[in-house]
């Protein structure tokens, strides 16, 4: 079996949509993922995304000629739905009875996850399915203007769903025991538990809302804390935590004074979230109003400005 794998967008002028995160930078994600684990898996997978385009019509061509040419059996391509930021949820595109087979166990899976079904729908409008000489689908994960499926949203979760929808197989590996003795606990990463101890602090919750188990264990809830914290930072592209993870968290923890009209950067993203404020990284007129509301309800000094009083109430 061989699998053309399209990871939507990302050859400029043919660009994705932007809402509280990037199509491009997620479905370059989850397409990455998903090529490695069918590979893993032993299926055989072309990238039919192209390196270059003139046009977004020369994109979606250069996609179709990339399956037809490699003579794929399976076409799939990757990509996030945007609207007015209430629609939410899953859907697939196909244009064959071939087509919808393969697209219903995939919609089935992405939904388990959480997301809300919107159903096999005709994609008969839809250029790569409409010119591919295979079964082919177009999935739309969910939305990214949406709070509700962007805070269920993690990147591998949505990977493994798509394989095992498409191969009937979980890539989902358990992890390693220790050598010599299978029965041994797994060791606690001390990077991991510091991570963990600082998101819990920062009030970052896994995708079910919950706090992270402190127990140095990379699992799906302290990925999802991550991604979660990913995204308010705007670092989108990081799939683990990195450097970058932890010159913001240490940005915060700095607690600068934030004035309005005279601070940016990542303290402000997260200030924004913890406020519920649109969140830009710019401490405008509306963040300032959400700060004193917030002042007021927590029976704080109403001054608009973060300081010390203020940063007490919101990390200790």
């Amino acid at each position: 079996m061989k699998f053309g794998i399209d990871m939507g967008h990302n050859a400029p002028p043919d660009t994705g949509a932007v809402g509280i995160r990037r199509e491009d930078d997620l479905t370059k994600a989850v397409g990455t993922q998903v090529i490695a684990k069918l590979q893993n898996l032993g299926y055989s997978v072309v990238n039919c995304n192209p390196s270059w385009a003139s046009s977004v019509l020369d994109s979606l061509r250069k996609r179709v000629q990339a399956a037809n040419s490699n003579r794929v059996d399976i076409y799939v391509s990757i990509h996030f739905n945007a609207f007015n930021g209430r629609a939410s949820g899953t859907e697939v595109f196909a244009t064959s009875s071939a087509g919808r087979k393969i697209a219903a166990p995939v919609l089935n899976n992405v939904v388990a996850l959480g997301y809300y079904n919107r159903g096999v729908k005709n994609g008969s409008h839809l250029y790569v399915l409409k010119n591919t000489a295979m079964p082919a689908i177009l999935v739309e994960c969910c939305f990214i203007d949406s709070r509700r499926d962007m805070d269920l949203y993690n990147t591998e979760s949505m990977a493994n769903a798509i394989v095992k929808g498409l191969t009937g197989v979980s890539p989902v590996q358990a992890p390693p025991s220790n050598q010599g003795n299978p029965s041994s606990p797994i060791s606690a990463n001390p990077e991991v538990l510091k991570l963990q101890k600082a998101l819990n602090r920062l009030q970052i919750r896994d995708r079910n809302g919950k706090a992270l188990v402190e127990d140095g264990i990379t699992g799906p809830a302290t990925q999802s804390a991550t991604d979660r914290f990913h995204s308010i930072m705007d670092l989108q592209t990081l799939s683990a935590a990195s450097a970058a993870t932890w010159k913001a968290i240490e940005e915060i923890f700095e607690r600068p004074i934030l004035r309005p009209s005279h601070a940016t950067g990542k303290a402000v993203r997260y200030l924004q979230f913890r406020i519920s404020s649109a969140i830009d990284g710019i401490f405008g007129p509306n963040t300032a109003a959400a700060v004193k509301r917030y002042q007021q309800s927590n029976h704080l000094t109403v001054d608009g400005i973060v300081g010390p009083q203020t940063w007490n109430k919101l990390i200790g």
